[in-house]
């Protein structure tokens, strides 16, 4: 079965996750890193060349899945990254850092058409043979399926995910992404894997937004598609019962748990400004441009096919009264 056309290509989901560079004078404009500084300055050494940074950085972060693969992924998108991955294994063969990241700039190249999916895939494979418990070579495979792959390439790569790491941040966030594009009538599946998902989840799990990022999924098929305006206000999408219960909900879990150490915060964050924004609840969203402050992120500001940079600074400026 040949896999699904996404609809977002593979040209569109690299650029979303790269820094901005249309706006350079403008201070919203996203930075994939967010404000992990130390992420930040070990990219700019790996720009020049000195890949010992990016070594430190991962040896460091150890088991915190979620900081791990947020952190190199963001490592894997520099341009010359898979150069210094290359010297880095050179230098330490055998290396399971050195080894994720280059798998995960195999699949960024994959996803710019410039280097052969099965190559990405078997080097991800590898890597996940080096570090076991690791699921960030997972990660890679589940963002090659994600776009690339089939169904069940999709479902396995999570499965894998989830079973090393069950809250894994990312993970669920692109299974969310890629069931709204291929659930073929309504959205019971999103929709019931999205609350199951945050059900289960701890209480201080920011899988409880997780709700949010569905309706938005959704909602950028249906404008894609063209059966729903390109504004979720016109199109009344905040106005379901289903999605104000799961709006309020997010945004009370916020305002109850306000995690600050979680290294993609800021993506969460984003979509519930985007979605009380979207929802006319101009008081909360207030309150999350505060806290996002310059943090932030493509996604879901991009959606369905908006430069993220102005819809952000517009939806901040109508929350915040033009300040």
């Amino acid at each position: 079965m040949p896999p699904t056309p996404p609809l977002l290509g593979p040209g569109r989901a690299v650029a979303e996750g790269s820094r901005a560079a249309a706006h350079p004078g403008c201070e919203h404009c996203p930075d994939d890193a967010l404000d992990d500084a130390e992420l930040i300055s070990a990219r700019a050494a790996l720009a020049q060349g000195r890949w010992q940074s990016a070594r430190s950085l991962l040896l460091h972060t150890g088991e915190d899945w979620d900081r791990r693969g947020h952190r190199a992924t963001v490592l894997a998108r520099e341009p010359y990254a898979i150069a210094w991955a290359r010297e880095w294994l050179l230098a330490e063969p055998g290396s399971a850092g050195a080894t994720t990241l280059y798998a995960l700039t195999l699949v960024r190249r994959a996803l710019r058409g410039k280097e052969r999916p099965e190559r990405a895939r078997e080097a991800c494979g590898s890597a996940a043979a080096l570090a076991p418990a690791d699921p960030t070579p997972w990660l890679g495979r589940l963002l090659l399926a994600r776009y690339l792959g089939t169904d069940d390439e999709t479902r396995r790569a999570f499965g894998e995910v989830r079973r090393r790491h069950p809250e894994h941040h990312h993970a669920h966030h692109l299974m969310a992404a890629r069931l709204a594009e291929t659930e073929a009538e309504g959205t019971y599946e999103l929709c019931a894997f999205a609350e199951r998902s945050a059900a289960e989840a701890p209480a201080d799990s920011p899988l409880a937004v997780l709700p949010v990022v569905a309706y938005a999924e959704r909602h950028r098929v249906l404008a894609v598609t063209g059966r729903a305006p390109a504004d979720p206000a016109a199109a009344g999408h905040w106005d379901e019962p289903s999605a104000r219960r799961a709006l309020t909900a997010a945004f009370d879990w916020w305002v109850e748990w306000g995690i600050e150490e979680h290294p993609r915060r800021h993506v969460d964050l984003n979509h519930l400004a985007h979605a009380t924004s979207g929802a006319g609840r101009y008081a909360e969203a207030a309150a999350l441009f505060q806290r996002i402050g310059r943090h932030a992120t493509p996604t879901p500001w991009s959606y369905p096919d908006r430069d993220p940079c102005e819809a952000f600074r517009a939806a901040r400026e109508r929350a915040l009264g033009g300040s």
